[in-house]
């Protein structure tokens, strides 16, 4: 198996928020450090994303020193929030399947957010993520944990593959929104210089200085049919994924990957297909 390069680095420290791209990344048993430290939850403690508000899409988090992070929007003061200070009570919040303990940022942050998405939301932060969210034990081994990124600590797409994406892409019915470009798929890692779909069939890998486990395909969802410039949402991918990428009752693109080490991983770094 031919080996890449990784091409980019993409680190969101709000979930659902825009993130930040990086020339390079500490790799943190849970996840890239400081992604998806953050993120928005209902007046019940369930996780908000893009799903049901795409202008999350236009909100952007900018990563701080220790952690905090500075918010921006369109028709918003630039907010900056701090990391709660230690000994802050925490909250029972709900993403996806898993109930994890988060602790509460301050009042002023609530209100931000909840102004602009013009619906009561409250900004929580995970303050321990070795031990607060274990990764599924049907693809993780003990004691692995993962941050509020969907289900593991880092997705990778490749490069090649999104090119074979928008190739299918325009010649089907929605050829008009293409081509698409990576962000849609919200990764952290871009691999270069592999073959198409190259990357269904890795087991283990390593960038730069750091291995990985493969774990699992990522099922794609509505998010990636929205504009991340606009907010906008159309068909695609997912009219084309579910044509030629499904697997099981999943439309698939780009992998998720669990650390085996640690380490700081750069661009240009060489991706080794080890298994």
């Amino acid at each position: 198996m031919a080996n890449g390069v990784l091409d980019s680095i993409h680190v969101h420290p709000l979930k659902a928020a825009r993130g930040h791209t990086a020339r390079e990344a500490v790799v943190e048993p849970w996840g890239l450090h400081g992604d998806r430290r953050w993120m928005l939850v209902d007046e019940a403690g369930k996780v908000v994303t893009q799903r049901p508000h795409p202008r999350m899409a236009l909100a952007a988090a900018e990563l701080l020193p220790g952690g905090g992070i500075r918010l921006s929007a369109p028709g918003r003061e630039q907010l900056t929030v701090d990391v709660p200070e230690p000994g802050t009570g925490t909250s029972l919040v709900e993403i996806w399947r898993d109930k994890v303990e988060a602790v509460p940022a301050d009042a002023a942050a609530h209100a931000w957010f909840s102004d602009y998405l013009d619906t009561d939301v409250r900004l929580v932060h995970l303050d321990d993520p070795s031990t607060r969210r274990p990764i599924d034990p049907e693809y993780a081994r003990p004691g692995e944990t993962v941050s509020f990124a969907d289900g593991y600590p880092l997705l990778l797409t490749a490069l090649s593959s999104l090119d074979a994406l928008n190739s299918l892409i325009a010649q089907g019915d929605h050829a008009d929104e293409g081509p698409l470009p990576m962000n849609r798929f919200r990764p952290n890692v871009v691999v270069r210089g592999t073959a198409p779909w190259a990357e269904d069939d890795w087991s283990r890998i390593a960038i730069g200085e750091v291995t990985f486990r493969v774990a699992k395909m990522c099922g794609r969802c509505v998010v990636t049919t929205t504009d991340q410039t606009t907010a906008e949402r159309g068909k695609e991918p997912l009219r084309t994924l579910a044509r030629h990428r499904r697997f099981g009752d999943q439309l698939v693109f780009g992998q998720n990957l669990v650390p085996e080490s640690g380490g700081t991983i750069r661009v240009g770094d060489t991706v080794e297909i080890l298994e």
